[in-house]
């Protein structure tokens, strides 16, 4: 990101002949939202006097006006390349404030900043590197989205088996015009599945990022026919998409999980140990959704039981060892429909509460977790993930560190609509369960 001045956007703005500007802010559940205004009242809007009516979003239960300002964040302003060359389109992302200018807590963004603050005070700052997967789907005659693909392609296959190798080009080309750093890309395991890995950078910028960047996706598939979707488990059959998060927690310039002997170092062990011991209680934020759970199943890649290895790639933690000798953690259990601020904070606080404490990891994995029966899970003590999103829930209620970051307002109303999307859930009559029982019973 950019440190742009007021005066050098203004300039921008008139140069580059953009017309109009989105304000863009993200709702409790990870919506991005926005508020679009003409180029002529970009200086109101970088005065942070343009106003938002929270009557009717989710996240913002706390505050009793229902009239709240956007303060743009001038290093995130970015021209979006895909929308008209004549009369562009540039947007900033904002932080929601009250009209004395302070952020008010139940935004996902300063949630993540406090988090982050508290962090740097401490010397410590958190690089994340998200590995995002999607699907891409056919739309039907009249434009909406299905679950169907002619592509058979699996992982790591190339054209002309790889259907979407075009669109997924266009996106990178896109991000990076935009001014990502594009890792990898590459085609998942399942049919019509894809993967695109940035570089790693801050955890508040990684954030950013993660919100335009399925924002780029959605919008670049459909000029080729195609429905982008982070719906993490579309297809019963295959593995669902997830987002793995490749991280690291600096200290003067050097990364703190690297050990003197190429190993994760004891503050590594500690901010590893902070992680498992909240996990449950953070999966709700993580997999947030009924679906997210069917992802969460044995015999497909994602994880569902509390492990960490260094040399079994499905715990829930990968201790990975990068050529150079650098050590990252990977935890594998979120998926792309969560909030990334607060996916982020999460792990910040639960990792910097580990190395505070001097919490130790549990007994490290070290078979496959797929060749384990559930007598020898037990004989090692291994925990399993919420099973569904009624069970996170309820984990969630019980986790102290989950209120601390949160808040008291943010995870009562987070909560409270998602025990409601749970039992508007278990309300439903599934297709399984009339093939089940239907003309049995």
């Amino acid at each position: 990101m950019e440190n742009y001045s007021k005066s050098e956007i203004l300039q921008m703005v008139e140069e580059e002949d953009v017309e109009f500007i989105r304000l863009q802010f993200t709702d409790m559940f990870g919506v991005l939202k926005n508020v679009a205004i003409p180029s002529s009242r970009l200086i109101k809007a970088m005065e942070n006097r343009c106003t938002i009516d929270t009557a009717s979003l989710d996240g913002f239960t706390g505050e009793e006006e229902n009239d709240l300002y956007l303060k743009p964040d001038l290093s995130t302003f970015s021209i979006l390349p895909w929308r008209p060359q004549q009369g562009k389109v540039a947007r900033f992302l904002c932080d929601v404030c009250r009209e004395d200018g302070t952020e008010i807590e139940d935004s996902p963004r300063s949630i993540l900043k406090k988090v982050v603050k508290k962090a740097q005070e401490k010397g410590y700052t958190l690089r994340v590197n998200p590995e995002c997967e999607f699907f891409l789907f056919h739309t039907d005659d009249n434009g909406m989205p299905t679950t169907l693909t002619h592509e058979k392609a699996g992982y790591l296959d190339t054209s002309p088996i790889d259907l979407g190798e075009n669109t997924r080009r266009d996106i990178i080309l896109t991000l990076e015009e935009m001014g990502y750093e594009i890792d990898s890309s590459h085609h998942e395991i399942s049919p019509a599945q894809h993967e695109i890995d940035f570089t790693y950078e801050n955890a508040t910028e990684t954030a950013d990022k993660i919100m335009t960047f399925k924002m780029a996706v959605r919008t670049i598939a459909k000029r080729y026919g195609l429905h982008a979707t982070f719906m993490p488990k579309p297809r019963a059959e295959v593995n669902g998409s997830g987002m793995h998060l490749n991280m690291r927690l600096m200290k003067d310039g050097k990364n703190v999980f690297k050990g003197e002997d190429g190993t994760l170092s004891a503050e590594g062990e500690a901010f590893l140990a902070g992680i498992l011991h909240h996990i449950q209680g953070m999966t709700a934020v993580m997999n947030p959704l009924v679906n997210s759970y069917k992802r969460l199943v044995p015999g497909f890649e994602a994880p569902s039981e509390v492990t960490w290895s260094r040399t079994q790639r499905n715990a829930l933690v990968h201790v990975r060892k990068e050529r150079g000798g650098e050590v990252n953690l990977e935890l594998r259990s979120p998926d792309s429909a969560s909030n990334p601020y607060l996916v982020f904070a999460l792990c910040l606080a639960a990792g910097m509460e580990g190395i505070e404490n001097g919490m130790k990891t549990p007994e490290e994995l070290t078979k496959d977790i797929r060749k384990l029966n559930e007598e020898e899970k037990n004989l090692l003590g291994i925990q399993m993930l919420p099973e569904n999103l009624g069970e996170a829930i309820q984990a969630m209620g019980q986790d102290p560190l989950v209120f601390e970051v949160l808040g008291e307002t943010y995870r009562k109303g987070y909560m409270k609509a998602k025990r409601k999307e749970w039992k508007d859930y278990l309300a439903q009559v599934s297709e399984w369960e009339l093939n089940r029982y239907l003309y049995r019973v």
